[in-house]
């Protein structure tokens, strides 16, 4: 037994801050501008509700049941439930998938860090978009740069979750999260305050389906279930520690309810502040590195605009990891080692791994094989394949396998109907859905 959160707010705090990271701030936004805004956002609003609700609900189910690691949780349910052994290669899959996700996750929010200190000494202060480019440049070309970041977020991670659930996993959501949501308010009032705010409300929010293509659902899909940080062992590690008594759906809801609100408010910051500097919304992944230090130079208080927007990316991140990492500590803590020799391991292996992507971005980045760069292929295959095949395998090992009692025990929803809604989707609507990302995922 690893502990219990201490409330039901504390376990939402914490699958909260599983949710939200690089993908609320950094990547919502700009995948947002790249697809026309307003009816994208209602787009993935619905898969949220149709996709990653219903499995987030499956996998947390699994892990309060289990109350073990997930790859323990999935031997033990595969047994009881008397489902096809495969099943029981759920559990390792998440955590091999989680561990991937993590040496790589390491390496982007190191850039995070770099940029707090950046933004910190005012290195942006006035500069045109030819600094800004060449700053970001020369942070991916050096490699002991990114190695040495890489090296202090993956120290901040590893010595959280060496603390254990009570004074590692719990304490820190307990202060982080409410430092995100404040920091989040701080930048949402500047943002009103600039003369760009009516665009960017209207650019979120205006409703234009010309501007979507066939490639924006997939978008939308994949991006809904993968915020949720599903089908890499997270949830499930996080629901194994979940108060019996509290309620699963409303706890699950307020979870996807505060994530989203999250990725929307990062977009009503960001898309502002793009608009009042005359640029381009449809930036990519270059819209947070390159586009918005731009902006913040131009500001008055611009460094320290853009330190609190950076930190606030840290935290973000930091929270992910955390969760991202839980899976493999839980397991190696089962298997009689201790927590501290357990995050040491799981935390230098996936640094040594993250070495990988660091040299993607400079002395290995002319190395191409299958997708692309080791960094392109460590991300296809954790985010195109694992964490979708993940999902679909908690969709229907829930749905189809277990016992109807034993998840109707679970889930506790009262309302009949509601129950019977949630299990059709799951059993249908859910694993056809992120099939659809999958096929999709491999062209």
């Amino acid at each position: 037994m690893h502990g219990v959160w201490g409330s039901r707010w504390t376990f939402i705090l914490a699958a909260t801050g599983s949710a939200v990271g690089l993908g609320n701030i950094w990547k919502f936004p700009y995948i947002t501008g790249e697809n026309g805004g307003g009816a994208f956002v209602l787009m993935y609003l619905a898969c949220i509700l149709l996709a990653g609700v219903p499995v987030m609900m499956a996998e947390v189910l699994l892990g309060r049941r289990g109350r073990m690691s997930p790859i323990h949780t999935m031997q033990h349910m595969t047994e009881e439930q008397g489902a096809p052994k495969a099943f029981a290669g759920l559990g390792w899959m998440g955590a091999v998938a989680g561990f991937f996700i993590l040496s790589f996750y390491s390496v982007i929010a190191g850039w995070t860090l770099a940029y707090v200190v950046k933004m910190a000494m005012g290195d942006f202060s006035g500069a045109g978009a030819e600094v800004a480019s060449a700053a970001f440049s020369d942070l991916l070309g050096s490699p002991w740069a990114l190695l040495g970041w890489h090296t202090l977020f993956m120290a901040m991670t590893g010595f959280v979750i060496a603390r254990g659930v009570k004074h590692g996993l719990e304490d820190s959501v307990r202060l982080m999260m409410p430092m995100l949501f404040v920091m989040l308010l701080v930048l949402l009032g500047y943002a009103l305050t600039t003369p760009g705010f009516a665009q960017g409300f209207d650019f979120m929010f205006s409703f234009d389906t010309s501007k979507l293509n066939s490639s924006s659902i997939v978008v939308a899909l994949g991006h809904s279930f993968f915020t949720l940080s599903l089908g890499m062992g997270a949830m499930m590690a996080y629901g194994a520690y979940m108060p019996g008594k509290a309620s699963l759906t409303k706890t699950v809801m307020t979870v996807a309810v505060l994530d989203t609100l999250v990725a929307l408010v990062a977009g009503l910051i960001i898309f502002p502040i793009v608009f009042s500097n005359g640029m381009e919304p449809a930036a990519g992944p270059g819209l947070m590195f390159q586009t918005l230090p731009i902006a913040f130079g131009a500001l008055p208080a611009g460094s320290l605009i853009g330190t609190v927007f950076f930190l606030l990316v840290v935290v973000a991140a930091w929270s992910s990891a955390i969760s991202i990492a839980e899976p493999a500590v839980a397991w190696c803590v089962e298997k009689g080692i201790s927590r501290g020799k357990a995050t040491f391991a799981v935390c230098a292996l996936a640094w040594l791994l993250g070495i990988g992507t660091v040299l993607s971005f400079n002395v290995m980045g002319d190395v191409k094989f299958l997708r692309g760069t080791f960094f392109d292929n460590l991300d296809f295959l954790t985010s195109n394949l694992m964490m979708p095949l993940g999902g679909v395998a908690i969709a229907l090992f829930v749905g189809w396998f277990m016992k109807r009692k034993d998840v109707a025990d679970e889930v506790r929803i009262k309302n009949k109907a509601l129950f019977n809604v949630w299990m059709f989707v799951l059993r249908f609507i859910s694993p056809l859905a992120i099939l659809y990302i999958f096929v999709k995922g491999l062209g």
